[in-house]
């Protein structure tokens, strides 16, 4: 695995690296083979801290809250700041350095496995190593759970415990990566405009009408809602009345024809087509299946 830095520890930092003989478990395991952690910590106020790879043969994930760094690749480099994610996948020569006059402080953890590929492929779809994810409470808490398996004898099941908040963390990183984009997304304005669709889930809106809510023309508005959600704006609408169809089959004894009226569709089998399509099973089928 890639040693971590030999930055000096402070009394209120760690580094916790994970032991040969938890290693080889961990990637036998059924519950940890996936994905899981070979060495983690947290450096607060890093001063001086710098680091130089040329062979990396792990993963690497850091989180800065506080202060600044800076991150060297082969592709270019990039400064990092408070709230930044970087993700360095394994083989990618790096180096990175705390900023002199204002630190960084930072939570880090290196992972293997052999789903890692895949939750780097899901984190960075656009193949930037930086994300602003922003400092929210539940990555913070992540990382202080993976933590405690510092002080735990090198128990297995800690560690099998770690890597399974190691692949929350991971996924949880995507949901505030998605939250700080949709802030951020000026006339776009995603939450007011998801809520719209909620509030007209029982109409059948447009494409126009969707764009004219944000401003935007059609096109720009169709590939600024896809780059953002990974769906078509039409498609997510969709969806959003099939689980709103969901929740009536689930919750009321009104007959699918009902259902497909209070959800704007005029002909129920062409209702039921879009169901089947979207959940995999009819609607009366879905009805029966939940009966169980």
């Amino acid at each position: 695995m890639s040693r971590p830095s030999n930055w000096p520890l402070s009394p209120s930092a760690s580094r916790v690296l994970t032991p040969g003989f938890l290693l080889e478990a961990l990637e036998k395991h059924p519950l940890t083979c996936g994905c899981y952690p070979t060495a983690m910590g947290f450096y607060p106020k890093a001063c001086g801290h710098f680091m130089r790879r040329e062979q990396h043969d792990d993963n690497l994930l850091f989180l800065c809250t506080e202060g600044r760094g800076f991150v060297q690749t082969q592709r270019g480099g990039f400064a990092v700041a408070t709230g930044d994610m970087v993700l360095l996948p394994r083989d990618q020569e790096h180096s990175y350095a705390a900023n002199e006059q204002d630190p960084w402080t930072l939570y880090w953890v290196h992972f293997k496995g052999s789903k890692a590929g895949d939750f780097i492929d899901h984190l960075l779809p656009d193949d930037d190593f930086r994300v602003h994810s922003g400092v929210e409470p539940s990555l913070l808490t992540g990382f202080e759970q993976m933590l405690t398996v510092g002080s735990t004898g090198y128990s297995l099941d800690a560690y099998i415990g770690a890597a399974n908040r190691l692949r929350h963390l991971l996924a949880e990183f995507a949901l505030c990566r998605d939250r700080q984009r949709s802030q951020n997304m000026g006339r776009l304005h995603l939450r007011e405009l998801q809520s719209y669709m909620r509030e007209h889930v029982s109409s059948s809106l447009s494409l126009g009408e969707l764009a004219a809510f944000t401003g935007l023309t059609p096109q720009h508005f169709a590939s600024r809602y896809k780059a953002e959600t990974g769906y078509s704006p039409m498609r997510h609408f969709l969806h959003m009345k099939m689980e709103a169809a969901c929740r009536l089959l689930d919750s009321t004894q009104h007959s699918v024809k009902t259902i497909a009226v209070m959800l704007g569709y005029v002909d129920p089998l062409y209702f039921s087509r879009m169901f089947r399509q979207t959940v995999g099973l009819s609607p009366s089928q879905y009805r029966e299946s939940q009966r169980g």
